[in-house]
Formats: structure tokens, sequence, C-alpha cells
């Protein structure tokens, strides 16, 4: 849903806004919310909804009171109220999906309490922004040094500037708890801002700070992802998945979330599949479970004895011989419900023009090269000869 003036360039990024898919039109934005009510209009007597959407930097975004009655749009810059100044923002969603939203994320819709908007960003405010944003990964790099001479078991990835340039939040990540006292005191004193340090979560870091996955497309986390639910390792075996954790982890370090995109239809697909660790009961022998596929709803089965052998059978006669084995009957053999399994061979290299030789370049080595050098070797001999007889003459 990109606008028209973010084509990509040769350097990678758009021609148009120059800001990594953050436009003015609002129409590349990662987490954008399409208005899809903005061309009905409200019943007679109903007022327009005051709350106004308005995204800041990278997925953060808040909901403030519209309370001087500007006429705002998408892709709107506004200043907007802060504990203390201003800071500046896009507005992301105007109009009555404001209230589904923050019905959805439980925002309290009490107007005292509220946040407001004070105005449309001027260009001064504009070009403050802008100054502050260019400041901070030079402000990032040097937070980190300082955290690192001080011996701080943290990581600093990423700096947020209030739009007024007054305030920088610190985002960072670590496994423990840290003193950052001096750390703030330092860094005050160093860039002369007020400080805000603020934790986060593997999983936030690589939601402000992207990347490509191992799909090769851009993060879920970054792009559309809003909330962040927990991935087990069980979710990995219902998908009968290998469990390497080098290619089940994302950027974050920690299991993909992409992992549960499809953990319910599995799940369902598991309602009556036989369990892994099914034991049937033959008068030939035990049979053990050695493969499943939940799709093809089939199963392969090995006697004890013979485990090299496997035999195929779908659910149902497993269902059917499970059914027999809880009334205590047997049945005479696996074979007797096998069923033939023709599986297609995969052409790996297919000859197709005849140039299947990797030598076909080299230059053919000629056929009667022995010969030609006995041929030699009978030279060289009689010319010794023949100089030995002269030399005795």
């Amino acid at each position: 849903m990109g606008c028209s003036s973010c084509s990509t360039g040769k350097d990678g990024q758009p021609k148009g806004c120059k800001n990594n898919g953050t436009c003015g039109t609002d129409g590349c934005n990662k987490l954008t919310v399409f208005d899809w009510l903005s061309n009905m209009s409200l019943p007679n007597g109903e007022r327009p909804f005051d709350f106004v959407e308005v995204r800041f930097k990278n997925s953060r975004k808040e909901f403030f009171r519209n309370t001087e009655n500007l006429s705002l749009s998408i892709g709107d810059i506004v200043a907007t109220q802060a504990q203390s100044g201003h800071d500046i923002g896009m507005v992301t969603l105007t109009g009555e999906l404001v209230r589904v939203q923050m019905k959805r994320k439980k925002e309290s819709f009490d107007e005292t309490s509220a946040s407001k908007i004070y105005r449309k960003a001027t260009q001064k405010d504009i070009d403050i922004w802008q100054k502050c944003r260019n400041r901070e990964e030079e402000i990032k790099k040097r937070a980190r040094e300082i955290a690192i001479i001080l011996k701080l078991q943290m990581k600093i990835s990423d700096v947020e500037f209030q739009g007024d340039g007054s305030k920088a939040t610190f985002y960072y990540t670590a496994d423990e708890r840290v003193d950052f006292r001096q750390l703030i005191k330092d860094m005050a004193k160093a860039f002369g801002i007020r400080i805000e340090m603020r934790q986060i979560g593997y999983r936030q870091e690589a939601q402000r700070l992207g990347g490509i996955g191992s799909c090769g497309r851009e993060l879920c986390c970054s792009t559309w992802l809003t909330d962040f639910r927990s991935v087990s390792t069980s979710a990995a075996r219902y998908q009968q998945l290998s469990l390497n954790p080098q290619k089940l982890a994302g950027q974050c370090g920690k299991l993909k979330c992409c992992l549960n995109y499809e953990l319910d239809v599995y799940l369902d697909a598991l309602k009556d599949f036989p369990s892994q660790d099914t034991k049937l009961f033959t008068d030939k022998g035990l049979a053990f479970c050695q493969k499943t596929d939940i799709f093809k709803e089939m199963l392969w089965f090995s006697y004890k004895e013979d485990p090299g052998n496997w035999h195929v059978l779908t659910k149902d006669q497993v269902n059917t011989i499970l059914a027999k084995n809880k009334k205590k009957e047997k049945v005479a053999s696996l074979e007797m419900y096998a069923i033939d399994v023709n599986v297609e061979e995969k052409v790996v290299f297919e000859n197709v023009v005849g140039q299947d030789s990797l030598t076909r370049f080299d230059k053919p080595k000629g056929k009667n090269t022995r010969n030609k050098n006995k041929n030699r070797n009978r030279n060289k001999n009689k010319n010794r000869n023949r100089k030995r007889n002269q030399k005795n003459a």
C-alpha cells in the first residue's frame, strides 16, 4: 500500500520522502490503519469523535483529544502535549475508527485526563524535530561508550528525542537489574538534555530496529504485528519441526512469532489423530509408530523385532486397530491393513542437451601416446649406441 512518491531509488531509499517508508501521505508506513469509514458521513446531529491517533518514532502510537477542533487528516504533523514541553507526531487515524482502536487497546475515554493536541506543527517545529532526529545516532553511539566505561551490563538499542528537543528517551535491554544512576548523570552532563531510561524486551528491540527475516521478508513485528504472544517449544513439536534453536529463533533470540500462525490448524488436525507413542498389538508382534503425516492422515508402523521394515496405515485403520486393542483383541498382522504408497521419484538432474560430461571442454588426449613414448625411447637408445661406436672407432 505504498504511496506514489515512495518508489525505490538506486541507494535503496525512497525517491520521494527520503524517510525509508515514513512518508507524509502515510501510505507506506508500518502499522498503518486504513480508514474504511472516511467516505461515510455522520448521521444528523452526531458530532465527530474528537480523539485522534498519533504515531511517533517507530511503532509508538498514542491517542490525543482535538480540543481546538482542528481539521486534521491522515499524514498531518501535529504538536501534542507531553509531560513537559511538547512532542511532534504524525496523525495516523481520525474519526470513528479511533473509538474502535481505543476500545480494542482498552484506553480511557476520560476527557479530563486525556492529553491534547496543541496545533498543527509549524515549519519551525518541524525543523527542530528533524534536527533532533539527526542527532539520535550520534548520541546513541556516545551513550554506549559511556555505558561501557561504567561497565554496565546493558545494551542501549535506540534513542528517541522529544519533538522540542528538551528530552531524550533511551531504550535498553538487560538480563538483570541495572543501576544506571551514574549513567544518567554522565549523559545529562554530556548532552545537556533530560534523560529517561526505559527497559524493553528483546522482541520489542527487534520491533524498533527492524530487519529481514529468514523468509526473506521484513520482520512481522516491525511491519504489522502489534501484540507479542508467548511462543513455546510445544508449537514446534505439534508441527513436527526439528528443535534446532538456530532455525527456530528469530533476530530477537526468542522463538519466531510465526510458529503460532499455523498452530491452530495443526491442533484441529490432531484432535482425532493417534499420538506419536501409539502401540499396536498384533499376533505377529508389537508395533511402534515411526512416522506420521498429519495432513495426509497416514502413519508408518514397524514391528519391534523388525524395526527397519515400515508399514503404511491410514488414520482410520489405526483407530480401528486401537479400538480392537482396547477390547483386548489382537489383529492378525499389519500387512492386512497396510497400503501401498506410490512414491514419485524426483529427478535431481536431467540431461536435456546431452552435455553431461564435466570434461567435455578439455583437450582430448592422444590415442597413441604410449606408442609415441616407446618410439622416442628407441630413438634415444639408437643415438647413444651410435655415439659410443664412433668413440670406440
